[in-house]
């Protein structure tokens, strides 16, 4: 709370103003904390703010008009087709690196649905995947099974076809090493990216060692979140409506796609007035003929 005081002065409670706190976050900003630490000040602020309302040492709290502006998605990679296309032929043969990269170019998954994901949730007869949950994991108690992170995380996701044969390849190698080291078929609640003992993977280790990985393979600077925001920008640059994207990547409202993806939107203003002209212009032109004097 030093920055807050260095930055509002002795000025008083009831005297912080909206405008005051978007300065603030602004001046965080500017230091170079991350988004995702400004908008936990932000919550911080929020709460105690609003509990002096309930207190009524304040009358508003100016924390409900005053918001930190949302990291900008343009700072996260996002690749070109041919460069997803390069990163993919790059981590051929590297598994479970490449399937876990196709998984998430093809569906936007996060990385720790992915390493949810069970066999029992994919139906590759009909190419449809279902998200019941994700994982976590923490210092305190390892990797433990929970839910989506909202209830519209719990979604079914259409697959390409090439994702379904790759599965399948994947299903029947995976088979046949459990059967080589004595562990038998894998039952329909094993996870399909499984370690040597069939149990999850650690997300944690996965993520310390993909930076590692896209150096080795001359792509710096892609993350495994990139690939969800990925899939989203080819969606959106292909024309698909924003709802179908926000419920493949399962975010709890459209308006959160918008606010993230908006700006990738482009033509639609364009097209709009195409529409238009094409409803209303020959009309207006033909009434226009009728009444030459006006």
């Amino acid at each position: 709370m030093n920055h807050v005081r260095q930055h509002l002065g002795n000025k008083q409670l009831q005297k912080v103003r909206p405008a005051d706190l978007a300065a603030f976050y602004a001046t965080l900003a500017h230091t170079g904390l991350a988004p995702r630490t400004i908008k936990l000040v932000h919550v911080v602020l929020h709460r105690a703010l609003g509990q002096a309302k309930i207190w009524g040492i304040v009358r508003d709290n100016p924390a409900e008009l005053a918001k930190p502006a949302p990291a900008s998605i343009q700072e996260v990679v996002m690749l070109q087709p041919d460069q997803a296309a390069a990163l993919l032929e790059r981590l051929h043969g590297k598994q479970p690196l490449y399937l876990l990269v196709l998984l998430a170019l093809a569906t936007g998954m996060r990385r720790n649905e992915m390493l949810g994901l069970r066999w029992r949730d994919v139906d590759l007869d009909v190419g449809r995947l279902t998200i019941e949950q994700s994982l976590e994991e923490t210092a305190a108690y390892g990797i433990r099974v929970k839910g989506p992170k909202t209830k519209h995380g719990r979604r079914t996701i259409s697959l390409p076809v090439h994702l379904v044969t790759e599965l399948r390849q994947h299903w029947r190698e995976q088979q046949e090493q459990r059967l080589r080291i004595g562990l038998g078929k894998a039952p329909e609640g094993s996870p399909v990216f499984a370690g040597p003992d069939g149990g999850y993977l650690s997300p944690e280790a996965l993520s310390k060692a993909w930076p590692g990985v896209v150096a080795a393979i001359g792509m710096s600077g892609v993350t495994l979140h990139s690939l969800r925001h990925t899939h989203a920008s080819m969606l959106i640059a292909a024309g698909v409506d924003i709802l179908t994207v926000s419920r493949r990547l399962g975010h709890a409202s459209p308006t959160i796609t918008l606010n993230t993806y908006g700006h990738l939107i482009r033509g639609t203003d364009e097209r709009a007035a195409q529409i238009m002209e094409v409803a209303f212009g020959s009309k207006m032109v033909a009434d226009s003929g009728k009444n030459p004097g006006k």
